[in-house]
C-alpha cells in the first residue's frame, strides 16, 4: 500500500477542525474544503461578498495545491457548496478565471443550509499529478 503525506502550508488558512489542508495519496491530492479565511490575518474580511469569498477560497485551494506539487490545471474534480444557489452564476464567473481551457474539472455544486463561520461558499477538490 502506498503511503500518504500530509500537505500543510502557511499560505492557506489553518483548518477550523480536526483535519488537514490536504492529503497526498499516490498520485492524487485530496484537498479539504476551503472557506474565505485570509491566511495572513486568519480572518474573513469579505463575508457576504460572494465574488470576494470565492476568489479567496480558490486562492486558498491554489496555495494548498502548490504546496503539494500541483497546479490548478491538475484538478480533476471539485465540489462547490453554496448557501444560496442564486449565487451560482457569480461563483462561475470567478471559477472560470482559475480553471481555464478545455480540461476543466468535473464538478458538483450543491446548496447547503449553512457553512462554517457563516460563509457563503466552500470548495474542495481532487488533483491528479501522475
Amino acid at each position: 500500500m502506498k503511503s500518504t503525506v500530509v500537505i500543510k502550508t502557511d499560505q492557506a488558512p489553518e483548518p477550523v477542525g480536526p483535519y488537514n489542508q490536504a492529503i497526498k495519496a499516490g498520485e492524487f491530492i485530496y484537498c479539504s474544503g476551503q472557506i474565505a479565511i485570509n491566511p495572513q490575518t486568519n480572518s474573513i474580511e469579505c463575508l457576504g461578498d460572494i465574488e470576494k469569498e470565492t476568489t479567496q477560497v480558490l486562492n486558498n485551494l491554489k496555495a494548498v495545491l502548490i504546496s503539494g506539487g500541483a497546479i490548478m490545471n491538475d484538478v480533476i474534480k471539485t465540489t462547490i457548496f453554496l448557501t444560496d444557489l442564486n449565487d451560482f452564476q457569480k461563483v462561475n464567473s470567478i471559477y472560470k478565471e482559475f480553471f481555464k481551457g478545455p480540461k476543466t474539472p468535473a464538478r458538483a455544486c450543491v446548496e447547503v443550509s449553512s457553512l462554517p463561520k457563516g460563509v457563503s461558499v466552500e470548495i474542495d477538490c481532487i488533483a491528479y499529478i501522475g
